[in-house]
């Protein structure tokens, strides 16, 4: 095994040894000693937000002649490789860390003024790009943090969930205008209900999904205020005047997403209440996901011994000791999936809640949670589109087969009849195994072709009443 090599580096409260390949400096390895916590860092999605904020501060600081042209291209050139990817392994503090986020906005500046100096030929360290002086300059942690999430998260959004969720509802509205014309029993409480249509049961779920995604852009709305400019308390501090509308409109032009300066920095510092808005909308979603994957595993449950009125596609052997046997493995995807994200919501309102005075001090956890919640609901939502909804069958023989046998078929009786005569009859078929057509005829309720119309399946899923026909 090689031996590890180091160097020294210093800041403010003296020497720390860095191993010698490292970009980051004396700050990350204080850090890195100090929460040996769970391994777990900020995604690279939130470092490329933070790479993103540090090119656009040089780019501002230069317009504002506070930092000379050669050190802010240094500067930009270094956190363009950090927003590639290209310095991801250099990302080391884990997130359970200063609430703040303070260890890796200082990952991040020593990881791009290390870089910098290696481009300008000078030496890891030597500190003639400053990370405080230079790639801080006109930022705190604590507006620099509560960017980052915001930035990352939006990007996040618009990138990846909003364009699965579209996917998803156009995939659902389309198997409901195939399936429009079969109709089955409906259910409520798990009980047999009156007839509907399984185009309209799978038009209900397009529409959760519509409405989901239209509660998260309503909900992102508020991620496009940044703190950005407020620095330690909110009061811009050590920040020239016009540093947050430059930075803020390079952000936008680097991200494509149309950001603006916070009308207060000291709700945008000490609050995140946009973030538990947003991750109250990411909830709702997965409570939707998971009325519709338990549904249609359910739905599709047998293939001989249960509901059967579809059929998902198969997509993996489901035993490994029944042969033959496949489970509904993508819905149970998306359960566990809408199951974590209701327990990062869970700890984003509590998050939310720890913002004291001028300062929110449970940020990374926060951020972690919130990227995860999207990220995996938008990865989750792609695999279930493409290998599970896309694919799905209806069972027609099936679903018609039930109808005949549901006692709820007396319900369209009860207007012309009454309730108490229509309670009867679903109390003698269900006790002699008979239909409600069956025992209606043998007691000549009716005559025979009123009583086909009014217990037509097709009828009992459209608006009316039988006797106003």
């Amino acid at each position: 095994m090689a031996v590890q090599e180091y160097r020294i580096e210093k800041d403010s409260m003296g020497e720390v040894k860095v191993p010698k390949s490292a970009y980051y400096g004396a700050q990350t390895q204080r850090a890195v000693d100090n929460f040996p916590i769970s391994g777990i860092g900020f995604p690279p999605r939130f470092t490329r937000a933070l790479a993103i904020i540090k090119h656009a501060a040089a780019s501002a600081n230069e317009e504002l002649k506070l930092l000379d042209p050669k050190t802010a291209d240094v500067i930009r050139r270094a956190a363009t490789e950090v927003i590639e990817g290209k310095l991801d392994k250099e990302f080391v503090v884990d997130i359970f860390q200063t609430g703040s986020g303070t260890s890796t906005n200082m990952n991040a500046n020593e990881v791009i003024a290390n870089r910098a100096l290696e481009l300008l030929g000078k030496q890891r360290g030597s500190r003639e790009v400053h990370p405080n002086d230079h790639v801080n300059m006109s930022q705190s942690s604590n507006d620099v943090i509560p960017t980052a999430i915001h930035v990352s998260a939006l990007e996040a959004i618009q990138r990846e969930l909003l364009p699965a969720l579209d996917e998803l509802h156009l995939a659902l509205k389309e198997k409901a205008q195939e399936f429009d014309r079969i109709v089955k029993i409906g259910r409520t409480h798990l009980a047999d209900a009156t007839p509907i249509r399984l185009g309209q049961e799978f038009g209900g779920y397009a529409r959760q999904i519509e409405l989901g995604a239209e509660r998260i852009r309503r909900a992102s709305a508020g991620l496009e205020e940044l703190a950005l400019g407020g620095t330690a308390v909110g009061t811009g501090i050590n920040t020239h005047p016009d540093f947050p509308a430059k930075a803020i409109k390079k952000i936008s032009e680097m991200t494509g997403v149309n950001f603006r300066e916070a009308k207060n920095h000291f709700e945008a510092q000490a609050a995140k209440d946009a973030v538990v808005e947003l991750s109250g909308s990411l909830k709702t979603l997965a409570a939707s996901l998971t009325k519709i994957a338990n549904d249609l595993r359910w739905l599709s449950s047998g293939p001989r011994c249960g509901i059967g009125e579809i059929g998902l596609p198969d997509t993996q052997p489901g035993s490994s000791i029944m042969p033959g046997k496949v489970n509904p493995v993508m819905c149970e995807s998306v359960l566990q999936v809408a199951a974590h994200v209701i327990g990062c919501d869970a700890t984003i309102t509590i998050c939310g809640q720890a913002g004291n005075f001028e300062l929110n001090v449970m940020m990374p956890i926060m951020a972690l949670r919130l990227l995860e919640a999207i990220t995996f609901t938008a990865s989750a939502v792609r695999a279930f589109t493409e290998r599970c909804v896309v694919g799905i069958q209806a069972n027609q023989e099936r679903c018609e087969e039930m109808i005949e046998k549901s006692l709820a078929m007396v319900t369209a009786l009860a207007p012309v009849i009454g309730y108490d005569a229509a309670a009867k009859i679903a109390k003698e078929s269900f006790t002699t195994g008979k239909t409600v057509r069956e025992v209606s005829l043998a007691h000549k309720v009716l005559p025979e072709d009123r009583l086909n119309k009014i217990l037509d399946p097709w009828r009992m899923t459209e608006p009316g009443i039988p006797e106003k026909e």
